[in-house]
């Protein structure tokens, strides 16, 4: 018994402790001018710590609601799409662990404080279809990241599939976005122009996904 409030207090502690740090550190970021431009100067000005300043931003501005797309685009205008890609891909995972390890030690009251969207119809189709169902989220930019990772934290799915539905699903919209960060240095080349292009398909495929799959297995549910 001893034991076990032991531990619980050290969980509690830890727990008041990142939550301070990472309050500081977001308060930190939303003091800032979000534009792209204004995240393009002030990631720079760290210079070769520019990319664990960019990674750590990534990783936290989610739990401001703040739209990642943007950040993923000044990643890619600041590295370039090779190395955007990478931190970019980086900081998502880091921040989609952070929010899944909220939710899921953490419990439903804290996450409904930090998210006002209904997770009840994520979790369910989670609970019963865990990798497909995140993976397919993951492919659909009108989803939240972050309400995602809340959701499945709710859930029953291992953190190890979350992690790599994820990877896997967050790859064309992380390629998109921080290709047209890359490409934007180049404003009405050719190249430019194949990057809009593949974002307008990005959102086409994603209307088509949430449509076919995701509604399937909304409907699915409510008939099981």
């Amino acid at each position: 018994m001893v034991k076990k409030n032991n531990k619980n207090t050290l969980k509690l502690i830890i727990g008041v402790l990142f939550l301070i740090i990472v309050i500081i550190a977001i308060c930190k970021i939303c003091s800032l001018n979000l534009g792209i431009d204004d995240i393009k100067g002030y990631v720079d000005s760290f210079g070769k710590f520019a990319p664990i300043v960019y990674i750590i931003m990534f990783a936290l501005i989610p739990l401001t609601l703040f739209p990642d797309s943007i950040l993923a685009i000044a990643g890619g205008l600041v590295f370039g799409l090779f190395r955007g890609y990478i931190y970019t891909t980086i900081g998502a995972l880091i921040g989609g662990t952070i929010s899944f390890f909220i939710s899921r030690y953490w419990g439903r009251d804290v996450v409904k404080k930090l998210t006002k969207e209904k997770l009840d119809k994520i979790e369910n189709m989670i609970n019963n279809r865990g990798f497909v169902i995140v993976f397919l989220l993951r492919l659909i930019p009108l989803f939240p990241f972050d309400v995602i990772s809340y959701g499945s934290g709710l859930t029953s799915i291992k953190y190890k599939d979350f992690l790599l539905a994820t990877f896997f699903g967050t790859i064309p919209g992380i390629l998109v976005f921080t290709n047209l960060g890359a490409e934007s240095v180049n404003i009405g080349s050719n190249s430019f122009y194949l990057s809009i292009s593949a974002l307008i398909l990005l959102f086409i495929v994603s209307i088509f996904l949430k449509n076919k799959f995701i509604l399937n297995n909304l409907i699915d549910d409510s008939n099981n």
